[in-house]
């Protein structure tokens, strides 16, 4: 079968092929753009193997994101994770595609605003209950883990106003839900706990 066949014509005046193997461009490519990548030292491990040699690990490094629709119809995207793509100043005035690396991971969270209520879910894998503080002011709330395995930190504007004295938060099976009752504003910041 000849290139004419499974390529047609407009396909390759539209696309440029690589010349060579395509996986060493690949390759190249991959260690191009990690060699200007710092990594936190906490995401870089030595690990001794049985025979004496040693294997350097890294991570975990995650990146993901949500799409939903918004009360007012427009799309919604959020991100988690801590690997944030981000794009830094190169030689010449131009810009270089990068990514920042941080050593607390942003859980994935959810708000969704009811009648009444204010409900907040967060995935929040592999920590126990009294690992999780939570402190609210009525309009932002911050959701913080730090143990020696697990570190999650998420600072979360609300949508609307909230009285953080009558909250509510439940945490099983990885996944906190917390839910925050509609109020005026004015209130102070305070320790949510959770049941």
């Amino acid at each position: 079968m000849e290139d004419d066949e499974v390529f047609p014509e407009w396909f390759k005046r539209r696309w440029r092929f690589p010349t060579g193997n395509w996986f060493d461009d690949l390759e190249r490519n991959f260690e191009e753009m990690f060699r200007g990548m710092e990594l936190p030292k906490d995401l870089i491990r030595e690990r001794k193997l049985p025979g004496g040699g040693t294997v350097k690990e890294m991570g975990p490094f995650v990146y993901g994101y949500s799409f939903s629709q918004g009360p007012d119809g427009k799309p919604v995207i959020r991100e988690f994770g801590n690997v944030k793509p981000s794009i830094r100043g190169g030689p010449f005035g131009m810009s270089k595609p990068s990514l920042d690396v941080k050593e607390e991971r942003e859980p994935l969270v959810d708000t969704i605003v009811q009648s009444d209520n204010v409900k907040v879910v967060a995935e929040l894998p592999g920590v126990e209950k009294s690992d999780i503080a939570l402190e609210c002011d009525g309009r932002n709330l911050v959701l913080k883990v730090d143990t020696d395995k697990h570190r999650y930190y998420k600072s979360l504007e609300l949508p609307v106003e909230v009285d953080p004295d009558t909250s509510k938060a439940s945490y099983k099976n990885g996944v906190l839900e917390l839910i925050l009752r509609r109020k005026s504003p004015g209130n102070k910041a305070k320790q949510i706990q959770i049941e």
